[in-house]
């Protein structure tokens, strides 16, 4: 008799909606990258991510000289347990993607601080890499 196997899709799903950390790297225009920790959301599908942070921070100060559409990644660890997900990212002000990016943040942290200055980042997700990724 086999034992039955885990599905490698939902165990990727459930380590993206448990609470962990992750950390957003961002091309400096100076050639480094910018790593900031983070609160990120996946949304299996849509392939996108989601940051919510101030619109005056380094996170979208970078993004936006980096130019449209910049590629980015952001990665969580849990142990041996890791996924990075990696894609274009934009940044948005419309007052629909920031709530939809702040109900996605309340559900898998808590409710973020009021910030009328909140903007979302917004990862095309195009590439999976991790110990835990859909297929397995």
């Amino acid at each position: 008799m086999t034992t039955p196997q885990p599905d490698p899709d939902q165990a990727f799903l459930a380590f993206w909606r448990e609470r962990h950390l992750g950390v957003l790297a961002i091309p400096r225009v100076t050639g480094g990258i910018h790593l900031a920790p983070v609160g990120v959301t996946y949304d299996h599908e849509r392939r996108l991510a989601r940051v919510i942070t101030s619109g005056a921070s380094h996170k979208v100060r970078h993004l936006a000289a980096a130019g449209e559409r910049a590629r980015v990644s952001v990665c969580q660890v849990d142990g041996a347990r890791w996924s990075t997900l990696e894609g274009t990212a934009t940044v948005t002000s419309a007052p629909e993607a920031v709530a939809e990016a702040e109900r996605r943040y309340t559900e898998r942290y808590r409710r973020p601080r009021v910030n009328p200055r909140r903007v979302a980042i917004e990862i095309a997700v195009t590439r999976v890499m991790g110990s835990v990724r859909p297929g397995g």
